[in-house]
């Protein structure tokens, strides 16, 4: 009997774990410029994200999302950005957000506060970065 109990209860495991595999996480560090004067007017957007905003963030796969503020020597604001981003196909999640109508209104507000970098790729907003190491 104990031998059946401990055959069922690891089928039941294996079962379980086999449908519960494991996402493949992609990390993303990102940077851009901001405006000196309008780092309250950012800092205020931010403290109070529309709800609209958060959705759509969340249903193309973002998670884990933070932006900090730093001013390094050259007297400039720069903003870093970590998210990860959970789906399959990231140029497929990131143009839904961008065809969102409140994502398209919020950035309307962010995107004067902002000074993208000159050497940014083509297209992009947020200059990626590179990452150059890892620790889970």
């Amino acid at each position: 009997m104990k031998k059946l109990v401990l055959i069922i209860t690891l089928a039941a495991i294996v079962l379980t774990s086999a449908g519960c595999a494991q996402q493949k996480v992609q990390r993303y560090g990102m940077v851009i410029g901001v405006k000196e004067e309008k780092l309250d007017e950012y800092k205020k957007l931010h403290a109070a994200v529309w709800p609209g905003v958060l959705k759509t963030i969340k249903d193309c796969k973002i998670r884990n999302y933070s932006i900090y503020l730093h001013t390094i020597d050259d007297g400039n604001y720069y903003l870093f950005s970590y998210f990860e981003y959970l789906g399959d196909d990231f140029k497929a999640d990131m143009a839904k957000m961008a065809a969102d109508a409140v994502t398209q209104k919020w950035w309307q507000f962010c995107e004067p506060c902002q000074i993208p970098l000159s050497n940014r790729e083509e297209g992009q907003w947020w200059a990626t970065m590179e990452e150059v190491f890892h620790l889970d």
